[in-house]
């Protein structure tokens, strides 16, 4: 063989081996088609009893291969507000795709509607249209939204006019989870019709902030508030020195900090949450119970001097 002619073996062995390594999907590709489609499930159901495995073997059912993560079971029981503020806390931690069953459902069985919705982020939410999609819809915009009406989206002849987290829910996540046309789930529902939650925003006045506690931070009896820490740093204070905060008709003189352990045990403390939100606790004690606050309540911070 001349030297021409090896060049050219050379040259076909090359473009040989670039129209392999071409029509092969990527790395990235191969790796992202081994996980499997992900259900995040949310109840106020508790674990006592057989409602949530009821329900995650009716999406298994539909959809063997799929992964459902718990977001939580123990959602105030018929507090929609906790369920829309844990949705807005965890779906920026999911990717595009993944379907968000929940079931917070104070009027199951009434007129109220069973919905998909499509968020501008790709997610897909199913979920009694109660106001739980309100604060995702504020932060990532909603592309869509259907009622589910379709039987071929629903399990079983009559469908209990107190389960639907089992009859409806469940079989309507399965099914976007599994990709089947979300949008055969049943009528478009305008999205301006929409159910939303009438949630109090925090005020900056001359006088100061006037805001409210909406929650509780799970068992450790931290108080959630409506406060950006952007808003609370308006006011003036700064790490190290102490807040006036009036709360159930009491006055207390609360110290600005980083974190728990900043204050001794036992005593309280103003921070800024995980959420970006201003929060009120106890070093290793509750705040709730300390000084017994019930949520929604309304406080006030004067403006720093």
């Amino acid at each position: 063989m001349n030297q021409y002619s090896a060049r050219l073996g050379f040259v076909a062995v090359l473009a040989g081996l670039f129209l392999t390594l071409a029509a092969a999907p990527s790395a990235h590709a191969q790796s992202t088609e081994k996980y499997p489609q992900t259900i995040v499930f949310m109840t106020d159901f508790g674990v006592v009893d057989d409602s949530v495995n009821i329900c995650k073997g009716v999406m298994y059912e539909i959809m063997p291969t799929v992964r459902i993560v718990d977001l939580t079971h123990q959602v105030t029981p018929f507090s929609i507000l906790d369920g829309a503020r844990f949705l807005f806390g965890s779906t920026p931690y999911y990717p595009a795709g993944t379907v968000f069953v929940v079931v917070i459902d104070p009027t199951v069985g009434s007129t109220r509607k069973a919905v998909i919705i499509k968020s501008k982020r790709g997610q897909y939410f199913v979920l009694p249209d109660n106001g739980l999609i309100t604060l995702v819809a504020e932060r990532d915009g909603l592309e869509g939204a259907h009622e589910i009406t379709n039987p071929q989206w629903m399990i079983g002849k009559g469908i209990s006019s107190t389960f639907h987290g089992r009859d409806i829910f469940s079989p309507g996540g399965a099914h976007a989870a599994r990709g089947d046309d979300w949008t055969k789930a049943g009528p478009e529902v305008p999205l301006a019709s929409l159910v939303k939650l009438d949630i109090k925003v925090a005020s900056l006045e001359a006088d100061g902030l006037h805001a409210t506690v909406i929650a509780t931070d799970g068992p450790f009896g931290n108080l959630v508030t409506n406060v950006s820490a952007d808003d609370f740093l308006k006011l003036g204070y700064q790490r190290g020195q102490t807040v006036p905060v009036t709360i159930n008709g009491t006055t207390l003189d609360i110290p600005f900090v980083k974190t728990f352990s900043d204050v001794p045990l036992k005593k309280p403390l103003l921070y800024i949450d995980s959420r970006g939100r201003l929060g009120l606790a106890v070093n290793q004690a509750s705040f709730a119970a300390t000084y017994g606050i019930s949520p929604p309540i309304a406080f006030t911070i004067p403006r720093a001097k």
